[in-house]
C-alpha cells in the first residue's frame, strides 16, 4: 500500500517540477502538510514562486485554489463569506468566501489586523466556518498556505503564538541556483508551463494516501525519540517557550507522511530529523538574552536534535 503513496508523490512532484524549477523538496513538504491535514507558513521574499507553487499543486490534484491578499482593511467576512438578502428569491442566501477551497493562499497574512487573522483560526483548526450562527464544513482536503515578507515589517501585525502553533510547517522557497534560473528563462520564454499543467492525481487519491500515512509504523523507541526532542526545547537555556504538545504530534505525523512519500511503511530516525526544522522552529520563542545575542531558532533546533540520542536497534 505504501507504494501507492510513493507513486502519488512522484507524480505530483514531477508535475510541479515542470513549473517550479529545482524545488522538489519544497513540493514534498507541501504534500506532507496535505497528508497530515496541516497548514504551512512561508516566510520568504516576493517573486520566488510561492503563488505558482500553490497553484501548481492544486492543479496537479484537480483541487480548488483561492488567493486572498491580506491588507489592513480586510474584514473577517471577506474571508468567510456573507449572508445577503436575494430580492428576486425573497430569501437570505449565503455567499461563500474564498476560504471555501482546497488550497487557500493567504498572501502577506501579517498585514491584516489581528481580528481578521483570527478569522482563519476556526477554519484552520476545525475545518469549519461559522457565519451568523450557522456552521458549515470546508472542503477536504483544506490547506492554508500563508506567506509573510521577512523584509518589509512596517505596518504589519505579527502572528500571535497561538496562531503560529496551528501551522504544521514553516518553510522558505529560496532562490534558485544559477543553472535553475537559466532553465527557468528557457521554460518561460514562450508561455508559462502552468497554463498547460494537467491533473495527475485526484483529491480522493490524496485522501486515500493520507489514511495510509496514519497507519505507518512508528517504533516505541522512535515515539520516545520524538518526545525527547520536543521536551528538550522546553528546558533549553536560550528558549523562553518551547514546543507545545501539538508540536510533538505534528512532528510525529510529519515523519509518518514523509516515510509514506518515500515508499516505506515504517518511520526512520532520518524522517524525524529531516522534519524537525520545518515543524519546530516557528514554535519556539527565544529568551530576550538569546535574541540580543543573535541566536537563531533553526540552529537551536539543530543543536537539540544533535544532542538527543538516536535510538539504535538491538540485534
Amino acid at each position: 500500500m505504501v507504494d501507492r503513496g510513493a507513486a502519488l508523490g512522484r507524480r505530483i512532484i514531477d508535475n510541479v517540477d515542470r513549473v517550479i524549477v529545482g524545488k522538489r523538496e519544497v513540493t514534498e513538504l507541501v504534500l506532507v502538510a496535505l497528508l497530515c491535514e496541516g497548514h504551512i507558513l512561508v516566510e520568504d521574499v516576493p517573486g520566488v514562486g510561492k503563488t505558482t507553487l500553490a497553484r501548481s499543486v492544486a492543479r496537479s490534484l484537480g483541487g480548488l485554489f483561492r488567493r486572498i491578499q491580506f491588507t489592513p482593511d480586510l474584514l473577517p467576512s471577506d474571508i468567510s463569506g456573507i449572508t445577503f438578502f436575494n430580492q428576486k428569491l425573497g430569501e437570505f442566501q449565503f455567499r461563500p468566501g474564498p476560504v471555501f477551497a482546497n488550497i487557500l493562499l493567504a498572501d502577506e497574512i501579517n498585514r491584516a489586523t489581528p481580528r481578521t487573522q483570527s478569522a482563519l483560526l476556526e477554519a484552520m483548526e476545525e475545518r469549519t466556518v461559522t457565519v451568523e450562527g450557522d456552521t458549515m464544513p470546508l472542503p477536504r482536503p483544506f490547506l492554508v498556505l500563508a506567506t509573510e515578507n521577512p523584509v518589509e515589517l512596517e505596518g504589519t501585525f505579527p502572528l500571535p503564538e497561538a496562531q503560529l502553533d496551528r501551522f504544521l510547517l514553516r518553510l522558505d522557497v529560496g532562490y534558485p541556483n544559477e543553472d535553475e534560473e537559466a532553465e527557468m528563462l528557457e521554460r518561460y520564454q514562450l508561455a508559462s508551463p502552468l497554463d498547460t499543467l494537467t491533473q495527475v492525481a485526484s483529491l480522493d487519491d490524496l485522501q486515500a494516501v493520507a489514511q495510509i500515512a496514519r497507519r505507518v509504523h512508528v517504533d516505541d523507541d522512535l515515539r520516545r525519540y520524538v518526545v525527547e526532542i520536543t521536551r528538550a526545547t522546553r528546558t533549553h537555556d536560550a528558549v523562553q517557550l518551547g514546543v507545545s504538545p501539538r508540536g510533538t504530534l505534528a512532528l510525529f505525523r510529519a515523519a509518518q507522511a514523509r516515510a509514506t512519500l518515500r515508499g516505506r511503511d515504517y518511520v526512520l530516525p532520518d524522517d524525524i530529523k529531516a522534519m524537525s526544522r520545518s515543524v519546530l522552529v516557528h514554535r519556539l520563542i527565544l529568551s530576550p538574552e538569546a535574541r540580543l545575542r543573535g541566536r537563531d531558532a533553526r540552529q537551536i533546533v539543530d543543536d537539540v536534535v544533535t544532542a538527543t540520542r538516536v535510538p539504535v536497534e538491538q540485534l
